[in-house]
């Protein structure tokens, strides 16, 4: 399995988290259009969120261990807040930010290591600024809740059900350096494990490793989808509905939401539409709102392995140090 294929599929996600954190979790695409347009680039997000439901959410830590929200805490419970509202364009959002410190922390100690990594996610979530974005997760939260309470951290995962776990699949590909399929296999659902143990989450992650694998052997995308993917797709549905709007199959054949039953097949069905164009499969991914940073784990990591991510996007990431590292894996 040639390096060169989990940097594309690493860096692919990235460029699609980015692309899509300005329109993320828009549900009414008419308030996205006029918001934003037809999203031909990186750019900052607006408040207010005309869909923003952060006000509904809740987050009182235990004790200073769970206190990863920090001055982001004050715009919970405000109507119209963007849950990216401080990012600036082509900044990434904070489950690929831990993606890319898990890459640029495991080629500096040697290797991934999951024990150890799950120290320094403690340790980067609990950094005063480390982060700039408003929301996070319900697995942040059920995680530290449970940590700041005493739980041990192999302890701490959540039956979190929702695509933002594959969010660093791509990036412990890259990083774990494993020789053969099951080891990766293996490696993916452990570290996976230590936040999601919800089961469809971690059947979703292993259905990606191994989409991912075959491409790196030169599978054709659409024949990978077609040997590997038969629990979340069906390739006679997607051909029958091919010349549907994309925001027809995501929103009534398919939900936009996050829950993994929906997303990932969503996801699989846009990866498979554009299976050629890394560009248009991002964009189209973005366009229907929803989830779709999260749902740029499959669709971003599936078309940048199948057919590269043009430079432009990768220079124009706010991840400089390990974007030098990365360009330098052959």
């Amino acid at each position: 399995m040639p390096d060169s294929s989990w940097k594309s599929a690493f860096l692919g996600s990235l460029v699609a988290d980015a692309f899509a954190m300005p329109v993320h979790w828009y549900y009414d695409r008419n308030a996205l259009v006029r918001d934003y347009g037809v999203v031909q680039e990186f750019v900052a997000p607006k408040n207010p969120h005309a869909d923003s439901i952060l006000w509904r959410s809740e987050y009182t830590p235990v004790n200073e261990k769970g206190d990863i929200l920090r001055e982001q805490a004050a715009f919970w419970g405000q109507r119209g807040i963007h849950y990216h509202q401080f990012l600036e364009a082509g900044e990434n959002t904070v489950n690929y930010r831990l993606a890319a410190e898990l890459v640029r922390w495991s080629d500096g100690g040697g290797g991934y290591e999951a024990d150890a990594w799950l120290e320094r996610y403690i340790e980067l979530m609990l950094t005063p600024g480390w982060h700039r974005d408003t929301y996070l997760e319900e697995y942040h939260r059920g995680f530290f809740m449970k940590y700041a309470s005493g739980k041990a951290p192999r302890k701490c995962a959540i039956r979190d059900e929702h695509i933002g776990g594959l969010a660093q699949v791509a990036a412990v590909c890259l990083a774990a350096e494993k020789p053969d399929l099951a080891a990766l296999r293996a490696t993916v659902r452990e570290h996976v494990g230590l936040t999601h143990e919800h089961k469809n989450v971690q059947l979703a992650a292993d259905t990606l490793v191994r989409l991912l694998w075959k491409i790196g052997e030169d599978v054709p995308l659409r024949d990978a989808i077609q040997s590997e993917a038969g629990d979340w797709f069906s390739a006679k549905k997607a051909e029958r509905w091919i010349d549907l709007p994309d925001s027809q199959i995501i929103g009534q054949k398919y939900s936009p939401a996050c829950y993994i039953d929906q997303s990932m097949p969503a996801s699989i069905y846009l990866a498979w539409k554009y299976h050629d164009d890394f560009f248009r499969g991002i964009q189209a991914n973005a366009m229907v709102g929803g989830d779709n940073c999260h749902r740029g784990a499959v669709v971003g990591a599936l078309l940048g392995a199948a057919n590269g991510v043009d430079d432009k996007w990768v220079s124009e990431l706010h991840e400089p140090a390990l974007l030098d590292r990365v360009r330098a894996i052959s």
